[in-house]
């Protein structure tokens, strides 16, 4: 009971139950299955994006250009549908990625090779995409009435009671479960997290890791860009502004260590549902929107507090077997 009490899902897990619980008692409806599913649609987007920037804070590096990389790869989604409409969605989707992938190879190969602090390329790099899709677009914006009803209606189609956007969290929660669990990246990422320096005499190449987190996040940003577009069906300069912030917030409320090395897909998971479910539960008690936001900058503040003191702790131990063998 006390190792599964040392846990944070567990108790972010509660505390969503708890948040649900509260608002239920005034306005019974919130529980409901069809809102609670609604909410989970509401935040797929997050989740994902909340997965690629896990990647990232893992390795002790932070991508503040996921959001604009997500307008830019979004913008050209909707350009490119607004003047060839026939071309079929999923290739749209899959260029969206190779474009975001692209985009973050950009961001880790400064890093890798020119030696500059994440933060201060992806500062850089939030700011350039930003420009360029101002200068793509001439600053106009691509509107539902300019994009095919496909465009708009493929994340909107229900499989099995959800929508698609919906499985298309699932499936890249999922994918970001096993590649974190189950293959060498995975364990590079965590370990470079925890300690450079022993990585790279353990023979991993810790540029290179940094590099494929960086194409990671870049892939993920990419595949949200069309998935915001055609959810919001509008395409603007301004899309998702300021969204870098929540992202990260998502990912340290889910116990993604800032100090690297430490965290899981679950917690990345829990952390943007978290937020999901208080953004849908403030507006439902009559909260003000001013409100809405330091109530979600307290979280994040608990957050770290939180996060500091589990770090005291441990790190996660990612030779285990070899140490037991050694014993």
């Amino acid at each position: 009971m006390k190792s599964l009490a040392k846990h944070r899902e567990i108790w972010l897990g509660l505390a969503i139950i708890a948040v649900i619980i509260l608002v239920t008692l005034r306005f019974p409806r919130f529980s409901q299955p069809g809102n609670l599913l609604t909410i989970f649609n509401d935040t797929s987007i997050l989740m994902m994006l909340a997965l690629g920037q896990m990647a990232m804070i893992l390795t002790r590096s932070i991508d503040l250009s996921m959001a604009a990389n997500l307008a830019l790869t979004g913008m050209i989604a909707a350009m490119l549908n607004a003047a060839y409409p026939a071309i079929p969605i999923p290739l749209i989707m899959a260029l969206c990625v190779v474009i975001g992938g692209l985009l973050g190879a950009f961001n880790g190969v400064l890093v890798w090779k020119l030696n500059i602090p994440p933060i201060v390329v992806t500062l850089g790099t939030l700011t350039i995409f930003r420009g360029l899709v101002f200068v793509i677009s001439g600053g106009a914006w691509v509107n539902a009435a300019q994009m095919s009803p496909d465009f708009i209606q493929l994340q909107r189609a229900v499989v099995l009671g959800l929508p698609v956007l919906s499985w298309i969290a699932i499936v890249v929660a999922i994918l970001f479960f096993l590649l974190m669990t189950r293959t060498p990246l995975g364990r590079a990422l965590y370990a470079i997290g925890v300690n450079p320096t022993a990585s790279v005499y353990a023979g991993i190449n810790v540029g290179l890791t940094k590099f494929m987190a960086f194409v990671l996040a870049g892939a993920v940003s990419g595949l949200c860009g069309y998935l915001w577009i055609s959810r919001y069906v509008i395409a603007s300069v301004e899309v998702a502004s300021g969204y870098e912030l929540t992202i990260v917030a998502a990912c340290v409320i889910g116990g993604i260590s800032i100090a690297g090395g430490i965290g899981t897909v679950a917690g990345a998971l829990l952390g943007a549902l978290f937020l999901g479910v208080i953004n849908n539960a403030l507006p439902v008690i009559n909260i003000s929107p001013f409100w809405q936001m330091a109530i979600s900058g307290t979280a994040i503040l608990l957050a770290v507090i939180l996060n500091a003191r589990g770090e005291r702790r441990k790190g996660r131990v990612i030779l285990k077997s070899a140490e037991a063998a050694h014993v």
